[in-house]
């Protein structure tokens, strides 16, 4: 028995690596003093702890932002400008341009403030403070509490503590778990809501390679676009107003021009979206077997349909390149992390880590009685998910979230209930009306009735296909047989009849707003079918996800017991997080070494003037022949992106990469194809982050577009000095 604990053991601490290298974890900044400190600054970092967080003074922390809820961007500027990538601001590029000012495909530049766009629903939030409340919010339970009755208690008072910490203040609170539950933090801060739309290049730059290169090294993008945010006369958050102020930030980043080297330090400030690495092996078994393939197969049938539109006419092109773009980055993240995970064996080192977590559990009675439930909780919630894993991807992916004449009859659903309700309150009435009034030109805006057939025709074929008949509405039975399988003349009918995929029928209809047209309109029959059994399919996992709740807990509280000495980090739940590490390069496979920077040869290499992905516009082509790339070269040469080993995810786009001194150096876009698996198992050696150099950034600002008024805001730094601590 001995001999067998310390043989797992062994392949234990090799797996799981336990002694984390610098380059491997998403760390809280308030805890940098006593975790990382002494490491960065081994690495090359020249600043304080003090200087990157702190609650009291001026740090880099206030220089980043949340942008928009799903990605990161810095302050660059005295005056409030913001930079972060350009598939971040792609939205409201797109949201901005038609066919006659198409800013996606020319670009667009405001020469002065007075020309910066105004974003509806755009705003940036700062982090104020985070503080560790675990104590405060586990103060309420016990061990004898149900799963349910647990998370009922501590939902109840994280609402009294963050209602507490807010209260007199223009703030927000949030308080996130942590390790699965173990650890609560208390987040607070501030939401600026009057963010402008000031630059961006062209998608022929900032989204060279689109698809094509998405995930993928060496890359060439110029990943980049900039805002700018506003606060009321008084310096305070405000509503969009015309006589809104730029914002004086008490931190903005100088931007680094002195160059990058290989093996310089290299550290990462931003909101990464969500990890899971203390995933186990039957997570594992559930996202290859099940999970992966379903998005991976409902994706490409949505992109297919989509892109064949978009291909035939400019209009279709501009109305869903954000729709496009939004579906296909992670249909090509699913399959590469699919192949990612068999490729690195992830599965078999999460069993080893789970036989080891059981020998250790198994040779102390306390830990027995503490922890031997945990794995087999685990187990058990996942025998029973899995049964139901098709039907909810599929409900929520072709369905739900599929054709938009379903989700904007969802939207009506609040309607038809205040209509039918015995007692109707005309106040809340009235209130529906006026939201699905001045929400139906936003959804039309980018809508044609003609690709929303389409993908309604082919997703609801695949569905019916696919599910078990069991697990769908008992409606899709009586549909197959009425058209004979035909689900293009299914969807002809629903067109025809439906009133939510013609704006003028849905204004008709508001003015004088009926159950009874509701209850004929077959894409409001179909919505409530759907919900109806989606929620019953939901409904049967519940008990199971909250098993799974409680021996997730359980096994990290063990994991972290049976080596107290190891620093270990939280996943990512998009609060504020550091990483750091170096410039490097790396090996891909066999015989194949990725160099650490790429240059614009490669941009002109890859041209391809018949491939909407690979176009490069006349003047930088003219720019690369003269070589004019002014004061933004290497030795005369125009880099284009670099590579580091930070550990980063969806949700780090956007966030800065600062050299030793807290400079901006470039600005983080993408993983590469080789480590996918990277949100469940960190692999050292192949995983790599993907960052646009800021000099070609300039480049772009300065010599193609012609903005020079940015770049005189900007702080440059051209020469690698120290900053005084």
């Amino acid at each position: 028995m001995i001999k067998k604990y310390f043989i797992i053991l062994t392949c234990f601490i090799a797996v799981f690596h336990l002694n984390v290298k610098a380059d491997e974890g998403m760390w809280l900044p308030m805890f940098i003093e006593k975790l990382n400190y002494a490491d960065m600054k081994k690495m090359g970092l020249n600043l304080t702890s003090e200087q990157i967080y702190s609650v009291n003074n001026s740090c880099l922390k206030d220089a980043i932002v949340q942008f928009g809820g799903g990605c990161t961007a810095e302050l660059i500027s005295s005056q409030g400008l913001l930079i972060t990538n350009h598939h971040c601001g792609y939205g409201n590029i797109q949201s901005h341009s038609t066919v006659d000012h198409d800013y996606l495909t020319n670009g667009f530049w405001a020469k002065s403030k007075s020309e910066e766009l105004p974003n509806e629903g755009l705003s940036v939030t700062f982090l104020v403070k985070m503080e560790e409340v675990t104590a405060k919010v586990l103060s309420v339970v016990d061990n004898k509490m149900s799963e349910k009755e647990r998370n009922d208690k501590i939902t109840e008072n994280i609402k009294k503590l963050t209602d507490e910490a807010t209260k007199g203040t223009s703030y927000k609170a949030i308080i996130r778990s942590f390790f699965d539950g173990n650890e609560y933090y208390m987040f607070i801060y501030e939401i600026y809501k009057d963010v402008r739309l000031v630059g961006a290049p062209p998608s022929s730059i900032g989204k060279y390679g689109a698809d094509t290169d998405n995930w993928m090294w060496p890359r060439h993008t110029a990943d980049f676009s900039m805002f700018r945010v506003y606060t009321g006369p008084d310096g305070k958050p405000a509503e969009y107003s015309k006589d809104n102020i730029p914002m004086v930030p008490k931190h903005y980043l100088p931007v680094s021009i002195a160059g990058i080297n290989n093996g310089d330090y290299a550290m990462i400030l931003g909101y990464p979206g969500t990890t899971d690495r203390f995933l186990t092996s039957y997570g594992i078994s559930l996202a290859l077997e099940k999970f992966n393939p379903s998005i991976v197969k409902i994706r490409e049938k949505k992109l297919e349909l989509m892109r064949l539109d978009m291909d035939a006419s400019s209009e279709v092109r501009i109305k869903y390149a954000s729709k496009y773009a939004g579906i296909a980055n992670y249909w090509k993240y699913f399959i590469g992390q699919s192949k990612g995970l068999k490729r690195l064996n992830v599965f078999d080192k999460k069993k080893i880590i789970e036989d080891a977590f059981k020998v250790w559990v198994n040779a102390d009675q306390e830990r027995k009685e503490k922890y031997d439930s945990a794995l087999i909780y685990i187990s058990g919630a996942y025998d029973e998910i899995t049964k139901y894993t098709l039907a909810r991807v599929y409900y929520g992916e072709a369905i739900l979230r599929g054709p938009e004449i379903i989700t904007f009859a969802r939207q009506a659903d609040k309607l038809n209930d205040l209509l039918t309700a015995k007692e109707q309150d005309k106040a809340k009435i009235d209130e529906a009306i006026k939201g699905l009034k001045e929400n139906a030109p936003k959804v039309f805006k980018d809508y044609n009735a003609p690709t929303d057939k389409k993908l309604y025709a082919a997703l609801f074929e695949m569905f019916y296909k696919d599910v078990p008949t069991e697990q769908q509405p008992e409606m899709m039975t009586e549909i197959a047989k009425k058209y004979k399988n035909d689900f293009t003349k299914y969807a002809e009918f629903v067109f025809t009849k439906s009133i939510f995929c013609d704006e003028k029928k849905v204004n008709a209809f508001l003015k004088n707003p009926s159950v009874k047209v509701l209850k004929k309109d077959p894409a409001f029959i179909v919505m409530q079918a759907f919900n109806k059994k989606a929620k019953e399919i939901s409904d049967k996992t519940t008990a199971a996800s909250l098993q799974l709740s409680r021996g997730n807990r359980l096994f990290v509280a063990g994991l972290r017991e049976m080596y107290p000495n190891t620093k270990f980090y939280p996943n990512a739940n998009s609060t504020m997080r550091l990483t750091y590490g170096k410039v490097m390069d790396y090996n891909g496979a066999d015989a194949i070494h990725f160099n650490y920077f790429t240059t614009l040869d490669g941009v002109m290499e890859k041209e391809d003037p018949n491939n909407w992905e690979f176009v490069v516009p006349a003047k930088l082509k003219e720019l690369y022949k003269s070589k004019d790339y002014g004061k933004y070269a290497d030795n005369g040469v125009m880099k284009t992106c670099f590579i580091t080993n930070n550990d980063i995810t969806g949700g780090n786009s956007g966030s800065p990469v600062l050299n030793g001194n807290g400079e901006l150096i470039g600005l983080a876009f993408d993983g590469n194809w080789e480590a996918m698996s990277g949100n469940i198992a960190f692999e050292p050696d192949l995983q790599r982050c993907i960052n646009v150099d800021i000099r070609y950034v300039l480049f772009i600002i300065d010599k193609y577009a012609g903005a020079t008024n940015l770049i005189d805001e900007m702080t440059i730094v051209d020469k690698p000095v120290a900053p005084k601590n």
